[in-house]
């Protein structure tokens, strides 16, 4: 398979209105498509990136009137957001001061600075400093500064009680390079790297068997989304599956990319997604996010689907 890093992240929120001023306001990240769930349209699905909506910048959320999600393993666990320098961490950590927004040190790990936070339904989230690597696109209309917005995600770490079986779908299904290992306090973290590498292109592996389940919920992740250049890619990572026998979603057309879905050995949800067309098909660059947004499909039911949705 190819593919050359995270694509986007897709959590749940149970209060679309201050997730939407959380991820805006305080966090200075564009809202890039206000949509709905394809297979739920009773749900916003709402992306929030760059200034020009690239991928591998989204963190997106479904918007479902759930309880909090209850830790554990089997499970998503930490999502990074990648800054630019220590000077960026210190800015932010006054920021959240300001904000009241639970935060943690400064502190190195993996070899990177990192500060931890948690947005209002507890999803955990992590800042790092990503070294000034790759292309940045910031937003004019942030309320953060240039120098100190958020350039992108990753790395993604996910939390699981054995290593093996995932270890093996990751390194043999999908071509991912075992890269190295660190500890978080007693816990192992193996890295898997795609592509070029880096923090923008990394899948850390968390082992913790003394955890249970997690159960899903507001504050939660729902799937990660690694990148595929283009069609040809995306076809290549499908007949991959189909060899190995891999249960999956089949091809699934979202307008704005192409998924493919399938869970690890642990049950998480993974989706191989096209870097294009992108958000600009259906909306000018300087206008995403500003009215709802329906793939052709679901055009007709316009009227209805708004009836259904909470302003933002």
């Amino acid at each position: 398979m190819q593919l050359t890093g995270i694509h986007h992240l897709t959590a749940v929120t149970a209060d679309a209105p201050r997730n939407h001023a959380f991820y805006t306001q305080a966090l200075g990240m564009r809202l890039v498509k206000k949509t709905v769930n394809q297979d739920d349209v009773s749900a916003y699905h709402l992306f929030y990136a760059d200034g020009k909506a690239s991928p591998g910048t989204d963190i997106t959320f479904f918007d479902w009137p759930v309880e909090r999600e209850r830790r554990g393993t089997h499970s998503i666990s930490q999502t990074a957001l990648r800054v630019n320098g220590e000077k960026a961490l210190q800015w932010w950590q006054d920021r959240f001061k300001s904000l009241d927004i639970r935060s943690e040190a400064i502190a190195e790990r993996d070899g990177r600075l990192t500060v931890d936070f948690e947005d209002f339904e507890g999803q955990r989230l992590s800042l790092v400093d990503d070294g000034g690597q790759g292309e940045v696109h910031p937003w004019e209309q942030s309320p953060v500064p240039v120098e100190y917005q958020i350039r992108g995600l990753g790395p993604i770490r996910i939390s699981v009680p054995k290593l093996d079986r995932t270890a093996r779908v990751l390194t043999e299904a999908m071509d991912m390079r075992v890269a190295r290992e660190y500890r978080v306090g007693d816990t192992p973290v193996h890295v898997f790297e795609m592509g070029q590498g880096g923090p923008a292109a990394e899948l850390h592996v968390a082992v913790e068997p003394g955890l249970s389940p997690a159960r899903p919920g507001a504050g939660g992740v729902h799937h990660v989304a690694f990148r595929t250049p283009n069609e040809q890619t995306y076809q290549e990572c499908w007949e991959r599956l189909q060899s190995l026998r891999a249960p999956s979603s089949g091809p699934v057309d979202r307008y704005y990319f192409r998924s493919l879905y399938f869970r690890e050995p642990n049950g998480i949800l993974f989706e191989i997604a096209t870097d294009g067309p992108g958000f600009a098909t259906d909306e000018p660059m300087d206008k995403l996010g500003e009215s709802l947004a329906l793939p052709p499909f679901l055009e007709p039911r316009r009227a209805q689907i708004e009836a259904g949705l909470k302003p933002l």
